[in-house]
């Protein structure tokens, strides 16, 4: 081996050299650790300076600082480097709370939201602080967790006992177990544009993706009626050219058909003014519209609570995976894809698995149903 006449063994005390091989035995530190505990291990073994860093894969020089520092220092400055104090913040804590005040209020006029850049040249404008770079700006919001570009939305206008009763008689209803004759069935629906492509796309080959061009010529629109059984996993879906109270009474027809040996069928509806008995009636006839309506238990959610439906999971769904970025030109052709898509669906048996109960809603929203006092008759 080279540098085996030039050898300056070092000793080792008895408590550091177990500490090593403890150390090198469980492998849990990083690897510079590792490798320096391996370099003192080595060395208390006789092998030269240039023989360990040829061994353990570090510089000669490395191999020498090592045992300079354990001789002078000790085992554990031979093993970590010394804390670095960094550099000083440019900030002081005034001038950071008054730009984390200004972040929290509302951003300049004509601008839509704040960024890196607006935060820094608007606190310079307003002379919070003197010249600093984006970096600074960036970190002082990392260190308070603020994301000023991101908004979360979440609407609930008034949280009263009208609020409460709907939500938490959706929420049981979901944590009902299933049963065959009773049916729990959410319902809701969206506007769809019908679009046509100018120009016919180029598909993919290998090395290029596909292209297509923004250009189109719209074609009008369309709606879609979507209900999910969620713990069952059926999906049902209806193009229609509206959404008027004749689709509506429709497309209730058809998931009445569905269960035909239901006693009832628990219906998730929201506030639209078209879920209704009368749309049934105006339909069918006054009697054969309540016959209908019968078959149905409907559960309303809160207004603005929309959000309880699980059938807007299914929306998010089928606009995910059946219409994506597509352009649809006519009702017939958005009817076979639905359809396509209703099929594969129902052949995978793709369920919804609700996680948001009473007890949590009580939790989220801070309060109880005693907190609610209702009027006296």
């Amino acid at each position: 081996m080279r540098g085996q006449t030039r050898r300056q063994e070092l000793k080792l005390k008895q408590a550091d050299s177990a500490v090593l091989k403890a150390l090198m035995h469980r492998g849990r530190e990083s690897v510079r650790v590792l490798r320096r505990a391996r370099v003192l291990q080595l060395l208390a073994e006789g092998w030269t300076v240039v023989g360990v860093a040829e061994a353990v894969g570090v510089t000669e020089t490395t191999v020498r600082t090592v045992r300079r520092r354990y001789r002078e220092e000790g085992l554990s400055a031979a093993l970590h480097e010394k804390p670095q104090p960094g550099a000083a913040r440019r900030l002081t804590e005034k001038q950071a709370s008054e730009v984390v005040a200004m972040v929290c209020a509302l951003p300049p006029e004509g601008r839509a939201r704040w960024t890196v850049r607006l935060i820094t040249q608007e606190a310079i404008r307003r002379g919070l602080f003197p010249e600093v770079g984006r970096e600074t700006v960036r970190e002082l919001l990392l260190r308070h967790d603020l994301k000023p570009w991101r908004e979360k939305m979440w609407c609930v206008p008034k949280l009263d006992a009208q609020y409460a009763e709907r939500m938490e008689d959706v929420l049981e209803l979901y944590q009902r177990p299933l049963c065959p004759t009773e049916p729990v069935v959410c319902f809701d629906e969206r506007p769809v544009q019908l679009l046509e492509w100018v120009r016919p796309a180029s598909p993919a080959c290998p090395g290029r993706e596909a292209r297509r061009d923004y250009a189109y010529f719209r074609c009008g629109t369309a709606n879609l009626f979507c209900a999910v059984e969620p713990k069952v996993g059926w999906h049902f879906v209806k193009a229609t050219p509206n959404r008027k109270s004749p689709a509506f009474a429709e497309a209730l027809q058809d998931i009445a058909e569905r269960y035909p040996e239901a006693n009832t069928i628990h219906l998730v509806l929201d506030n639209l003014s078209t879920h209704s008995r009368h749309a049934l009636e105006v339909r069918y006839g006054v009697r054969a519209g309540r016959r209908l309506w019968r078959r149905f238990t409907p559960h309303y959610t809160p207004v603005h609570g929309s959000w309880l439906n699980q059938a807007g999971v299914e929306i998010s769904l089928l606009s995910r995976q059946c219409l994506g970025k597509r352009r649809l030109p006519t009702l017939d052709k958005l009817r076979c894809e639905t359809q396509a898509w209703q099929e594969w669906a129902n052949r995978h048996r793709i369920q919804i698995r609700w996680q948001f109960s009473v007890p949590k809603a009580r939790a989220k929203f801070h309060y109880q149903p005693t907190d609610f006092t209702r009027p006296k008759d």
